[in-house]
């Protein structure tokens, strides 16, 4: 991959960020802090050039050169564009545009549409196997057992740190829906039941950019093993492990101190209490990493989709 290739990738991904014209400051601060980081081609350059408008879909398009290169890159844009949910009818168009531009047939966009489309909308009530809650007759918890929770969380900060070292876009698309069911499974064991929204809501409050965790997930996968900036590519999938790993890890221990203290804890206190996990979450993650990497080998995608009900 040419360095303008790299460069139309990711300015088709910040297109795809920003299909659905609804991204908060915050947001795009993210996205712009992720082209800052990659370094290699000068990204930073793109990401200005795409907010200016001085590129567009077809001419960032038409410099990939191979079917591969385009197949890849409608993916990752998918994944960019379901990441806070179900595809919009501006991001609808947007794809639309998109797979004409590419030059892609139906029998190649629509299974990649309609996988990413299932794990945006998987239900969050549905519980990934991992320890139960003791729930009485009225289905509220007869003793919170925070060791189980523990145990809960660190189990799919390992799944989820693991999905960040297999190739497929599938791994990368089923992180952010894991780590909906987690803070699900956090809540249900403190007898507070939990929507997609208020999920949603929490994890914005806490500070994940569900559209731009995607798109640095994506981009460690697609353009981590050419651009500069993120290193040689073993170093940048396991900056990558590390990073979904400590951000789940964190997520759960954040949304145990909110649930278990009767949601009283303010937004502002749980937002600088998950910067604080992630570091130290981060830490954690060479002891765990034998775990991490068993979980890469031994994970069947399929059956995980099959068992958390995401396909």
């Amino acid at each position: 991959m040419t360095e303008r290739e790299q460069q139309a990738v990711a300015a088709i991904a910040l297109m795809a960020a920003l299909a659905d014209g609804d991204k908060d400051e915050q947001e795009r601060t993210k996205l712009k802090a992720i082209f800052a980081s990659m370094g290699g081609a000068d990204l930073t350059t793109i990401y200005t050039r795409v907010l200016l408008k001085q590129t567009d879909l077809q001419s960032e398009a038409a410099v990939l050169s191979t079917p591969e290169a385009r197949r890849l890159t409608y993916e990752f844009a998918v994944a960019v564009v379901d990441a806070d949910g179900v595809t919009t009818d501006s991001e609808r168009s947007w794809l639309t545009s998109l797979q004409a531009a590419l030059a892609l047939d139906n029998s190649t966009t629509e299974p990649i549409v309609a996988e990413a489309e299932a794990l945006a909308e998987a239900p969050v009530d549905q519980d990934v196997a991992v320890p139960a809650t003791v729930a009485g007759p009225d289905g509220q918890p007869v003793a919170v057992d925070t060791k189980s929770i523990d145990s809960t969380i660190l189990k799919f900060a390992i799944l989820c740190g693991g999905l960040e070292l297999l190739p497929q876009s599938l791994a990368t698309m089923a992180i952010i829906p894991l780590q909906m069911k987690l803070v699900y499974q956090v809540g249900k064991a403190y007898g507070v039941g939990l929507d997609r929204g208020h999920i949603k809501e929490f994890l914005a409050t806490v500070g994940i950019g569900m559209t731009s965790q995607v798109l640095e997930q994506s981009a460690r996968k697609l353009l981590g093993g050419f651009l500069g900036g993120f290193g040689k590519k073993a170093a940048q999938t396991a900056t990558g492990a590390m990073m979904t790993f400590g951000t789940t890890w964190a997520l759960g221990q954040v949304a145990m101190s909110y649930y278990g203290s009767g949601r009283k804890l303010d937004m502002q206190h749980l937002k600088a209490q998950f910067a604080g996990k992630v570091e130290e979450g981060k830490q954690l993650f060479e002891q765990h990493r034998p775990a991490v990497e068993q979980s890469a080998r031994t994970t069947d995608l399929t059956s995980l989709m099959s068992a958390a009900k995401l396909n």
